[in-house]
C-alpha cells in the first residue's frame, strides 16, 4: 500500500520553528520514508527562527544524503526531507513596491480616484500602519497581514514554489497516493495570523479547481501564545507599529471566534498553546528574531506525525492534547509514548555518545595516526582500513578493501555527522529551560557543554523514566557499546564501513 505525501508549510517565525521541530522528529525516525516536503512562508526573509530552521534543514539533508543505500536498516534519516525553490516565499515576491500598505494598495491613487475607498482606507489603517516598513514581517499586526494576504491569488499564480506543489499533489493522485497538506503558524501575531486562514482557502480553491481536492486531506496546527516580551526600550519605544505580547490573548480570541464561524477548508484542525509563557527578548523582526526552541514545537511535530499517521475521519476536527500537571511536562505528557520516547531517546543517546567520545578519538586518530591509534581501539578496524607497516602490507592484506580514514570524504562524513548531534542535542537542551515549566524528559544538563567536550559517564543515566534494574543501567557504558561495534554482528546494509558504517553500527547499539 503506498503511503500518503506530507506537504508542511510553516507560516512566519512560530510556524518555522515548528518546521524545525517536525525535522528533528524525522531525522530519529518518527515519521514514514516518504517525502516530507517544507516550504516557509514569511515577508521577513531574514527572520532570525526561519534562518536557524533552513540551517537545521542543510545539516539534515547533508546527514540523509550520507545514508543512502539499497535500504534502510536503520530509523536514523529515513526520511527524505526536501525543499521548494524558493524554499522561502513571501507575499511580496515579483513585486517591485515598496513593502508597505500603502504602496502595496495603491493608496495614493485610491484618495486620488477613489475618494470613499480612500477615506475606508483610512479608517481602517493608521498612518503609521500605511507606511510601516514591512520587511520585518506584519509587525504583529494581524490587519496588516491580512490585508496584505487578502490580495494573494493562487489561480493566476504559476510562479513556483505554488507551481511544484500542485504538480507533485497531482503526481501522488496518478499514483494512487493521498497527499496531505499541513500549514503551521501562530495566531496571535502578524503573519502567521493572517497567512494561515487566507492561505488555507487558496489551497482548498487552487485544488477544486484542479479537480484532486478530494484525494488531499487539509490540516493546520494553530499555535496559541506560549511566550511573552517586555514592551521595547530606546529608540524603538518612540515607533507605533510593533508587536505588543500584551495583544496576543485578544488577538487569539478573535481568531479563534472567526475560525469557529469561518472554517470551511480544513478537514482537520489542531490547537496548542501554554499557560505558562516563556520570556523571549523584544525584536522587530530580521535576524534579532530568533528565539530558543520550546517544548511545544515538539508537540507541533508530534501533532504533525499524528496528521500523517492517523488522520481523523470526520471533516471539522478539532485535536488537543492535555497534561497532568500545569507545572511540569514528562513522558506520559506525550502522544503514543512508548514510539515517541523510544526514538528521541535513542538519538540523543547516538547523539551524545558521538559527541563525548567517537569524534574526539577520530580527531585523535587524524592527529597521532592511524598505525599509532588503531593499537587501542580494535572497534576502530571494523570500519576504515588499518595501516600495517611496509612489511605488514607485504604479508596481511586484511581490511584492505575498507575505506581510507584519512580520504576527505571520511572526514567529511565525521564533520556532517557531528554537526547534526550537536543540532539534535542543543535543541533538546533549549527547550528544557522553558519559564515557568519543569520538562523532565532528558537530564539535560548532561548536554550543556556542547561547544567543548560532553562526559560520556553520563550515558545510562540520559533520560528520566527508564525503567530499567541497575544491573542493566550498570552495563550501560560507552566502553561496552564500542565493543561490540562489529558490522558482521549487527547485519548491517550497504553502506556499513567507513564513517557512515560506523554512525549506522552505534545508531543500532544505542537502541534500548
Amino acid at each position: 500500500m503506498a503511503q500518503d505525501s506530507l506537504y508542511v508549510i510553516g507560516i512566519g517565525g512560530t510556524g518555522a520553528k515548528c518546521l524545525d521541530a517536525m525535522m528533528k522528529i524525522a531525522s530519529v525516525g518518527l515519521l514514514t520514508e516518504q517525502p516530507m516536503r517544507l516550504l516557509f512562508i514569511d515577508a521577513d526573509e531574514t527572520n532570525g527562527n526561519l534562518e536557524r530552521s533552513k540551517l537545521s534543514l542543510s545539516v539534515y539533508q547533508r546527514n540523509y544524503q550520507l545514508l543512502l543505500g539499497e535500504q534502510r536498516d536503520c530509523p536514523w534519516m529515513q526520511t527524505k526531507v526536501e525543499s521548494y525553490t524558493p524554499d522561502v516565499w513571501s507575499p511580496f515576491i515579483g513585486t517591485n513596491l515598496n513593502k508597505n500598505l500603502g504602496d502595496f494598495f495603491g493608496y495614493n491613487n485610491l484618495t486620488q480616484n477613489h475618494e470613499e475607498l480612500g477615506y475606508l482606507f483610512d479608517v481602517l489603517y493608521t498612518k503609521e500602519e500605511r507606511e510601516a516598513n514591512l520587511d520585518v514581517g506584519f509587525r504583529g499586526r494581524p490587519a496588516i497581514g491580512s490585508g496584505i494576504m487578502s490580495r494573494l491569488d493562487l489561480d493566476n499564480l504559476q510562479d513556483e514554489p505554488w507551481a511544484s506543489l500542485i504538480k507533485q499533489i497531482k503526481a501522488d493522485q496518478g499514483a494512487g497516493k493521498a497527499s496531505k497538506i499541513f500549514l503551521c503558524g501562530s495566531i496571535f501575531g502578524g503573519t502567521g495570523a493572517s497567512g494561515l486562514p487566507t492561505l488555507g482557502r487558496l489551497i482548498h480553491n487552487k485544488l477544486e479547481k484542479e479537480s484532486v481536492r478530494d484525494n488531499v486531506k487539509l490540516g493546520c496546527l494553530f499555535v496559541l501564545p506560549y511566550f511573552q516580551f517586555s514592551p521595547p526600550t530606546g529608540p524603538e519605544a518612540t515607533k507605533e507599529v510593533y508587536a505588543s505580547s500584551d495583544q496576543f490573548l485578544l488577538n487569539t480570541e478573535a481568531a479563534l471566534q472567526y475560525y469557529r464561524d469561518q472554517n470551511e477548508y480544513f478537514d482537520t484542525v489542531y490547537l496548542l498553546g501554554n499557560q505558562n509563557f516563556s520570556k523571549y527578548e523584544f525584536s522587530t523582526g530580521k535576524n534579532t528574531q530568533r528565539n530558543e526552541p520550546h517544548f511545544l514545537e515538539l508537540y507541533a511535530g508530534l501533532a504533525a506525525r499524528h496528521f500523517l499517521m492517523n488522520t481523523p475521519a470526520n471533516k471539522g476536527t478539532v485535536v488537543l492534547n492535555s497534561r497532568n500537571s500545569r507545572e511540569q511536562i514528562d513522558w506520559n505528557d506525550l502522544p503514543e509514548v512508548p514510539e515517541v520516547k523510544k526514538a528521541l531517546v535513542t538519538g540523543a543517546r547516538f547523539a551524545y555518545v558521538w559527541l563525548s567520545n567517537i569524534e574526539p578519538e577520530l580527531a585523535t586518530a587524524q592527529k597521532i595516526g592511524v598505525n599509532k591509534f588503531q593499537k587501542g581501539a580494535p572497534w576502530f578496524i571494523e570500519f576504515f582500513k588499518p595501516e600495517h607497516g611496509f612489511m605488514g602490507k607485504m604479508l596481511d592484506k586484511k581490511g584492505e578493501e575498507l575505506p581510507d580514514f584519512n580520504n576527505t570524504k571520511e572526514q567529511t562524513a565525521i564533520r556532517v555527522i557531528t554537526d547534526w548531534c550537536k543540532d539534535y542535542l542543543r535543541w533538546i537542551l533549549e527547550f528544557h529551560q522553558c519559564d515557568g515549566d519543569a520538562v523532565q524528559l532528558f537530564r539535560y544538563r548532561a548536554f550543556n557543554n556542547l561547544d567543548g567536550q560532553l562526559k560520556g559517564e553520563y550515558l545510562s543515566e540520559l533520560f528520566y523514566g527508564d525503567t530499567r534494574d541497575k544491573g542493566r543501567k550498570d552495563q550501560d557504558t560507552v566502553q561496552t557499546i564500542k565493543e561490540n561495534l562489529k558490522p558482521s554482528y549487527l547485519n548491517l546494509s550497504e553502506p556499513k564501513t567507513g564513517t557512515v558504517g560506523l554512525a549506522k553500527a552505534l545508531y543500532k547499539l544505542c537502541e534500548l
